[in-house]
């Protein structure tokens, strides 16, 4: 892909603006009242919403292969990501994707399928390594890295592909994970700006933009993501997603483009906590390449095994309200509304049940302290990796060098041009200060953060709306997941888009459920039990022209 030009950007967003208008002036809403809703009679799933466990059973059925399903994915693709609505969500896609269904389509009748993910395309978040024989770059969204050879494959990326999934294509996402500036949410170089397929143009969150986009209206079964600080939950909260972010450790970070190795981890986003539960059981475990996985209990849950409908009876929910209070009344009503539903479902809300040390946390800069300088050394040993980098950069200096030298392709006016983020993690040193605000932040965030709170409320875990919960168990290292909550109201006025909209009509965010070190099993459970009581997600669907229309009918009929 080419330099990205303002005028097709803006001309682009004139006609999105026209399609917008009609769109917010019949108040668009939709109800759902199950996944497959493409005909009544269509024996297929509907792939906006298909469940990895419907698309398996029809694989094993015989009603169509992953052939077939690549193929649709990949039409559905090309129907809105540089077409149409323009969402700019897939980087690229994998040219080796057909041949490697086949080969699992002949694999599944002569033995049966390897997994529960056997045949089924997943899209991977452009910052998580793929072998460069196998057809797809690994870049961050980022020229610098264009054409550079990985030694291998990520570990998740591995694990996904020894479980028998489909390796669909690269997403987009914000630029070095959104590292490098003060750049919109959803940009890189590469990629483009991406934006959301419920609002037009509008903010798609960050930095597993595409990620988000891509599993939100059924480019893919799902997609893999990774997070520092919000970058899985954020995009699935902005994107009507499950996103689980993991406990730093749980999944190997061995070939992700990393931002920090205190804060890093890799996880799924997907449309159903069901979903994200079955692939989180095939990428988590232990890896020699990255010590921190040695931390984890010696032996991985099956996480589906945690998908039970009662799993809120007797459970201790506490509501950190001095959190809460920075949020506007729409979020603060649903979440006062999710209260009422996750009591009928058996559990005691202890509200609020703030953290010891809240306006410490709130006020604290040890995690940029901490970001910047692990950034620069993480980086650095990364591309040492390389096998062939073409473009030369072995330094973060060199990065900033590479982008001055090439603005038209990555510091583009006039939303993109900031590297302020970059040239602060170059001026960075591994001295004291780094160490205390190491040590600072894991005692905020995890002993006087939140296993604070939960040992003096006697709590089972922590819930609030995802868009304020993800920086205490970043800097604590622990997990959340995020299930969608609700969406702001359909009179809302779209906000200018510059480049992207920060609010407008149906507008999806999220619920956050928080707890401790290696604690998603349980959380899963209280997630699923939610995502039971309320099927939010199904309420609101993404705005006309951003559903692609190719089902698996159009594919397998031909």
């Amino acid at each position: 892909m080419g330099s990205l030009k303002i005028s097709r950007l803006s001309w682009l967003s004139f006609f999105i603006l026209l399609s917008a208008l009609v769109w917010a002036g019949y108040g668009f809403k939709q109800e759902v009242a199950h996944t497959t809703i493409v005909t009544a009679a269509s024996p297929f799933p509907d792939l906006y919403e298909a469940s990895i466990t419907e698309l398996q059973e029809s694989l094993q059925k015989g009603l169509f292969t992953s052939v077939d399903l690549v193929k649709a994915y990949l039409a559905r693709i090309d129907e809105v990501n540089l077409k149409g609505p323009t969402l700019r969500a897939v980087i690229e896609t994998n040219p080796s994707a057909l041949a490697q269904a086949a080969a699992l389509d002949r694999e599944r009748k002569k033995s049966g399928p390897r997994s529960a993910l056997h045949g089924i395309p997943i899209l991977l978040k452009d910052n998580i390594a793929t072998l460069h024989s196998k057809g797809m770059n690994t870049t961050a969204g980022s020229f610098a890295l264009l054409g550079s050879v990985v030694p291998r494959d990520a570990h998740v990326a591995a694990k996904l592909r020894a479980a028998g999934a489909i390796l669909l294509g690269k997403a987009n996402l914000s630029e070095w994970a959104n590292f490098r500036g003060i750049v919109p949410s959803g940009f890189s170089g590469r990629g483009g700006q991406a934006s959301s397929a419920y609002v037009p143009l509008g903010d798609p969150s960050g930095s597993s933009s595409g990620s988000g986009i891509g599993a939100s209206i059924g480019l893919a079964a799902a997609a893999l993501g990774s997070e520092t600080d919000g970058s899985i939950v954020s995009p699935s909260s902005a994107n009507n997603l499950v996103g689980i972010k993991p406990t730093v450790g749980l999944t190997s970070r061995d070939g992700v483009i990393p931002i920090s190795e205190h804060q890093d981890t890799v996880g799924p986003m997907a449309r159903s906590v069901a979903d994200a539960a079955a692939i989180l059981s095939i990428i988590a475990g232990r890896d020699p390449r990255d010590n921190f996985t040695l931390a984890q209990p010696a032996r991985v849950p099956d996480y589906t095994l945690a998908l039970n409908p009662n799993a809120l009876k007797g459970a201790r929910l506490g509501v950190p309200r001095k959190f809460v209070a920075l949020l506007d009344d729409v979020r603060i009503a649903a979440l006062n509304a999710s209260l009422d539903t996750l009591r009928k479902q058996g559990a005691t809300i202890v509200d609020s049940a703030d953290f010891p040390d809240s306006d410490e946390l709130l006020a604290s800069n040890n995690e940029t302290i901490v970001l910047n300088t692990d950034f620069k050394v993480d980086v650095e040993r990364y591309i040492a990796g390389l096998l062939e980098i073409p473009t030369g950069v072995k330094t973060l200096a060199d990065l900033i060098a590479f982008n001055t030298a090439h603005a038209n392709e990555e510091l583009v006016p006039p939303f993109w041009t900031d590297q302020s983020q970059f040239i602060a993690a170059e001026n960075t040193t591994v001295d004291q200060a780094f160490f205390d605000a190491l040590a600072a932040d894991k005692d905020l965030g995890a002993t006087r953060g939140i296993d604070a709170a939960l040992k003096n409320f006697k709590l089972n875990a922590l819930i609030l709306p995802t868009d304020i919960a993800s920086s205490p168990p970043a800097i604590a290292g622990f997990p959340i997941v995020s299930v969608p909550l609700g969406f702001l109201p359909p009179d809302t006025p779209l906000s200018p888009a510059q480049p992207t909209r920060e609010s407008g009509p149906n507008m999806p965010f999220g619920l956050a459920f928080l707890g401790t070190a290696f604690s998603e099993f349980e959380l899963i459970g209280f997630a699923f039990a939610y995502e039971q009581a309320t099927h939010t997600r199904l309420k609101v669907r993404a705005f006309p022209a951003a559903i692609p229309k190719t089902q698996l009918a159009d594919v397998v009929s031909r």
